[in-house]
């Protein structure tokens, strides 16, 4: 029997996964993935371009759930929006507290504590990258449903099948027996030692996102090319399966 939250009187959520929460709490600096490197900036100008296209008008209440130290709450905090960030992994909170310009809680995307349709936005735009559990990610789905007020806005980021793939053709590791058994299983559990400096992930197919409705060098002129190939791409669905990362956004608009 799982235990229960003496506030909340729901059941706690699972343990987070000890090799998790090594990763992000020891051995890498996930505050400086969207900033330093030509690929992160590209994916946090390409995701902030894209929210901006679904979001309510600010002063919305947004809940940012596994938002890490705070990256996108704090930008969304500084174009208005009421924003409560939360995170499971307390650098990350310590992280994000430090922009004093939101909320700043822990949580668990499988089991929320906050009430029935009291978000206008759920973003759970990391936590569906280390749910290797079908049910685990249908639960936090579930949760942000529950959270999110009716017409409300959820916008969930995936890691694509395709992610892998690219990587083991980037770093010309195609004879490495051990990323070929993680491209076959799709999945990557338990270790933080894999060469591409990942911990626990699931790579989603095209079909479970639908269903859950390289920069080879840092230059700004090749993040401004490849940002602008990637709006071309949205009159091309046929071209979606070859991201491998994905941005899935359902609305009422």
């Amino acid at each position: 029997m799982d235990a229960t939250d003496p506030v909340t009187a729901r059941p706690s959520p699972p343990e987070l996964d000890p090799h998790i929460a090594t990763y992000y709490g020891e051995q890498y600096a996930e505050a400086e993935r969207l900033s330093v490197s030509a690929i992160g900036r590209l994916e946090c100008e390409r995701t902030k371009e894209l929210l901006l296209r679904f979001l309510p008008s600010a002063p919305a209440r947004v809940l940012d759930v596994g938002g890490g130290p705070g990256v996108y709450a704090a930008w969304l905090a500084a174009l208005g929006y009421q924003v409560t960030m939360l995170d499971p992994i307390p650098l990350h909170r310590r992280q994000a507290a430090a922009h004093g310009t939101f909320e700043v809680g822990a949580g668990d995307a499988r089991r929320l504590t906050q009430p029935d349709a009291s978000a206008d936005v759920v973003l759970l735009l990391g936590p569906l990258y280390h749910l290797v559990e079908a049910e685990d990610r249908a639960a936090a789905l579930r949760e942000a449903a529950r959270v999110v007020r009716p017409g409300g806005m959820i916008a969930a980021a995936f890691i694509s099948r395709q992610a892998p793939i690219i990587d083991v053709t980037a770093r010309l590791r195609g004879s490495d027996d051990a990323t070929h058994r993680i491209l076959s299983t799709l999945e990557h559990r338990g270790v933080n030692d894999f060469e591409s400096g990942f911990t626990v992930a699931y790579f989603h197919t095209l079909a479970e996102i639908l269903l859950a409705s390289r920069l080879v060098e840092d230059r700004p002129e090749y993040l401004e090319a490849a940002l602008r190939a990637a709006r071309l791409a949205d009159a091309h669905p046929e071209l979606i399966p070859g991201s491998a990362h994905l941005l899935a956004v359902t609305a009422d608009t």
